[in-house]
This record gives C-alpha cells, structure tokens and sequence, in this order.
C-alpha cells in the first residue's frame, strides 16, 4: 500500500535524492537546483488552482453530448478540427492542458482528438505564431505551421492506434 502510494512521488522524490547527493558534490549546484525547481512548483501552484476551476466549469457547463459531438468517435475530421481550434486559442503552460485533457478525455472526446488538443497546445498556439512570425519570419512561421499540422494530427491518430481506450482510461484513473 505505501509502496503504490509512493510511486506517484516518484519524480518528486527522485529530485529531492539527485539534489542531495549533489549538495555533497557541488553545493552551488544543488542550491540552483533546489531554487529552480522551488520556483517550478510555486508556478505551478499558481497556474493549477485557476486550471481545477475551469475542470470544474467544463464539467458543470458542458454537456457530455456536446463534447461527444464535437470531439467524440463521430466527429471526424471535424472532431480533429475542432480540437486544434480549442488548442490554438489555448492559453498557459502545456501542463495546465493535461487536466483539461482528462476531462474532455472523460466527457467522450475520442483519444486521437485529445492528443491532436495537447499537440495543438503546445506546438500551434495563436500568440506564439505572432511573435514567432515578428522574430523570425513570416514565412518561417507559416512554414512550420505547414509542417507542424500534419504531424500533430499524425500524431492523435497514431496514438489512438497504438493505445487503446482501456490503457488511456486505466492510466487517467490511476493519476
């Protein structure tokens, strides 16, 4: 039981073992270490209670027929469309997608049509287009764009062939 309890830790508890063994080795080094990942986890705890409130408007306000239409196994490309729009418009770290993710996920949003949403977030976001586009090119931003879309979409329907719903079901529940 505090074995399988522990496992969630893991990550954070693999951190916190790498830091002390180097704070025995290079003590500066461990202290940049301790302090970036300090200020991760306080971003993080800004970023998420924000993300949990609109979980839970997402639950109350959308209907699970409206998600199942739109994203679900029917949709089609459409379902694929969609999903790169709610990405684009998306807003914040790509780890504040993943609990909405799970939530369109449990709502029927169909596997290939979440991932297309996560690859969407991170990789084709509105304002980073923008600013791409100013720094470096329009036509460089365009380009990547080209590029970019047809490998997140591979990507979603990749994924929903190699997983199946059960796995993506039984990882959720156990998070």
């Amino acid at each position: 039981m505090i074995v399988s309890h522990l496992n969630k830790y893991v990550m954070f508890l693999s951190v916190i073992v790498v830091d002390l063994i180097l704070s025995c080795w290079n003590p500066s080094l461990a202290e940049l270490s301790v302090t970036k990942s300090l200020n991760f986890l306080k971003e993080v705890l800004l970023i998420l209670p924000p993300v949990m409130v609109l979980m839970g408007l997402l639950d109350v306000w959308v209907p699970r027929q409206m998600v199942e239409a739109h994203l679900g196994r029917d949709a089609g490309l459409r379902g694929a469309g969609f999903a790169i729009l709610l990405g684009t418009a998306a807003a914040g770290p790509l780890y504040a997608a993943f609990p909405l993710a799970i939530s369109l996920r449990n709502k029927g949003a169909r596997v290939a049509n979440v991932v297309i949403f996560l690859g969407t977030w991170a990789a084709i976001k509105i304002p980073m287009i923008i600013i791409e586009s100013s720094f470096i090119g329009l036509r460089f931003a365009l380009l990547r764009l080209v590029f970019t879309v047809p490998c997140v979409l591979a990507a979603g329907y990749l994924i929903e062939t190699i997983m199946s719903v059960d796995d993506v079901l039984e990882t959720a529940e156990q998070a």
